[in-house]
């Protein structure tokens, strides 16, 4: 039996109620949505990897890269949470972009405390490459989908994002409540 949403409790703030796709006793991985998912997401990295392989780029070096040319993080502390990856671990990583002459740390001007991250002509070069190469390998995967498919498939993993992003900040999914009150942008 598949658990409806609310209607009444969503308008509240909370997420819709969760469903039962998924039982532990006939649970199997490769029908696992983050099975996947993962599965998928490896790929991607593989694919692209092998595509910038001749920049001598790693997924590792390449994604804080491309993020600093689109302008979506300028601080470790930013790449470190649009990454999630530790930041001391993501350190070591800039540290290896430096030495490679892609991209540098600039103390900033209006606040000292705060070293702000900038890609050399050489990095704006090499991450310009990324975008071609990631574009290509999502193509490919989507061999045999029609544009409608395709915006279907996006749309609905926009809100299992969304179902995510709700989880995380502990939104009240129906009858499963999570740890706090906090729920679709609404403050505690």
């Amino acid at each position: 039996m598949v658990k409806h949403s609310n209607p009444s409790r969503e308008s509240a703030g909370s997420a819709p109620s969760p469903v039962d796709f998924y039982d532990a006793a006939g649970y199997n991985s490769e029908n696992s949505i983050g099975y996947l998912m993962r599965r998928i997401m490896l790929m991607i990295v593989n694919q692209a990897d092998k595509r910038l392989e001749s920049l001598d780029l790693t997924q590792a070096q390449w994604g804080p890269l491309f993020l600093i040319l689109q302008g979506r993080a300028t601080t470790l502390a930013e790449l470190s949470r649009e990454l999630q990856i530790d930041a001391g671990a993501l350190t070591r990583t800039l540290d290896r972009l430096e030495a490679k002459g892609l991209c540098k740390r600039e103390r900033s001007t209006e606040d000292r405390r705060v070293v702000n991250l900038a890609l050399t002509p050489e990095g704006k070069q090499a991450s310009a490459q990324v975008p071609r190469v990631l574009a290509d390998v999502h193509n490919h995967l989507l061999a045999g989908f029609t544009r409608q498919e395709w915006e279907t498939l996006m749309s609905l993993m926009r809100r299992m994002l969304a179902n995510a992003e709700a989880m995380r900040d502990g939104c009240d999914f129906g009858d499963a409540p999570m740890k706090s009150s906090r729920c679709c942008g609404e403050e505690e």
